[in-house]
Order: structure tokens, then C-alpha cells, then sequence
């Protein structure tokens, strides 16, 4: 069985050499490490155990490694590491876009790569994102519209009890715009006191991530009724937000 302490890795990519060295590299910092060449690989290792972080290859041979974070984005919160071969920003914007918490190129330092895993785990708190979660009386929480942000908990739920399942990222965003109502932040700042955001440091990161904190807490993102655009400087988040 795996230790308590040890977290366990997946390796999801198409490539035998990439996969021996990473899981050579990673078991040597203490992790457990699992692997995959392909979706199906995944989901079975994701449906017997417990994994604490995915990094999957953008490119698969027969596969969308996009579409596949995607998927385990939407059942699953561990943070998700993409890698990939190519240089274009666009790809990592969109990867970042879709599902993932972090990028790398290939090839990478080994030492910047667990560097970013361990930051990534040291922040990560798993909480199944199906399940109805009712809020603890006292754990501290910011409620707005028909929202509730349990910061001890690190969820998001509706008036119902229905859970969202956000990134590490998303979360972090959202709480540093959540608990300052009405101030104006520039994207250097959110990034600076996000501690989410801590491996994402090229730009238009905080714009991806504000995208899809307003797909997912706002009625119109077009128009959104909390996270505003302060044309010029950056964003704030309107209130009125109630601690709790």
C-alpha cells in the first residue's frame, strides 16, 4: 500500500522514454509514481486509486490531451500538469483555459518540473466535487449573490449545496478578489498575492483565469454581475460580499 505521506503521480504520455524518465526522476523525490500511454490507461488508474496529480502530455498520438484534462477537470480537482512539445503561447493559454493548473515545455528541467509539483501538492486540497457539501458553522466563508466560498474547505457552492469544481487558480483568484470587494487590482498584484498562481507567471494567465471564474459563477459571463473590468488598470470584484 502506498504510504500516507507519499502522494501518488500520474504520468500520462504517449512517449516510453518520456515515462521511464519521469517516473524514474519523481520516485527518486519520493513520489509514487503511476503511468499511462493512453485515456484508457488513465481512467483505470484514476478510478482505482487515489492520484494527488496528473501531468499529461498536450500531444497524445491517438488522443486530445486537452480533451482528456478537460474530462478529468470535470470529476476530478487534483491539480493537472500539461507538457508538451511546441512553443506556440496560444496552446498554452488554452490548455491553461480548459483544465490545467500548470504548463511545461519539453524539454524541461527536471528540477524547475518537481519544483513546480511540489508547489502545485503543497496547495492542492482534494475534495470530491460531486458530492453536496454542507457548510461547517466554523469554518470562515464569504457569501455572495447565491454563493458560498469556504475558504477553510477551499469550495464553492451554490444556495442548493451544488459544488463547483474549481483549479487551484481559479480558487485562489477568486478568494483574493472575494475578500477585498470593490478594490481595483492589476493583473501583477492578483498574481503576487495569489497563491495559486504562483507557477503561471506568463501573461494573460490572470485574463484565462477570469474567464473561467465568470463561466462558472456568473448568470451572463458577458456581462458579469460580480468580477468587473476596470478598463486600463484590471479588475475588481463588486460587492457586497458577507464573511461568515
Amino acid at each position: 500500500m502506498t504510504e500516507p505521506s507519499k502522494k501518488t503521480l500520474l504520468v500520462v504520455d504517449d512517449d516510453q522514454d518520456i515515462r521511464q524518465l519521469l517516473c524514474d526522476a519523481l520516485s527518486q523525490k519520493g513520489y509514487q509514481v503511476r503511468e499511462a500511454e493512453d485515456g484508457h490507461q488513465m481512467w483505470a488508474h484514476l478510478e482505482a486509486e487515489t492520484v494527488d496529480l496528473v501531468l499529461m502530455d498536450l500531444y497524445l498520438k491517438e488522443e486530445d490531451g486537452l480533451n482528456l484534462a478537460r474530462d478529468v477537470r470535470e470529476r476530478f480537482i487534483m491539480p493537472i500538469m500539461m507538457l508538451t512539445g511546441k512553443g506556440d503561447e496560444t496552446d498554452r493559454i488554452l490548455g491553461l483555459e480548459l483544465a490545467a493548473d500548470d504548463y511545461m515545455m519539453k524539454p524541461f528541467n527536471l528540477r524547475e518540473l518537481t519544483a513546480r509539483i511540489h508547489a502545485l501538492l503543497r496547495r492542492s486540497v482534494q475534495v470530491p466535487p460531486v458530492d453536496i457539501h454542507t457548510v461547517n458553522q466554523d469554518h470562515e466563508c464569504l457569501r455572495f449573490g447565491s454563493w458560498v466560498l469556504d475558504l477553510t474547505a477551499r469550495l464553492l457552492q451554490d444556495q442548493e449545496g451544488k459544488l463547483v469544481t474549481l483549479t487551484l487558480g481559479e480558487f485562489s483568484l477568486l478568494e483574493v478578489l472575494a475578500r477585498h470587494p470593490d478594490r481595483i487590482f492589476t493583473r501583477e498584484q492578483l498574481i503576487e498575492q495569489s497563491r495559486g498562481l504562483e507557477t503561471e507567471v506568463f501573461d494573460r494567465t490572470v485574463d484565462v483565469l477570469i474567464l473561467r471564474l465568470r463561466r462558472k459563477i456568473e448568470s451572463n459571463p458577458k456581462t458579469p454581475e460580480f468580477i468587473k473590468t476596470q478598463r486600463g488598470l484590471g479588475y475588481f470584484f463588486q460587492g457586497p460580499v458577507r464573511a461568515s
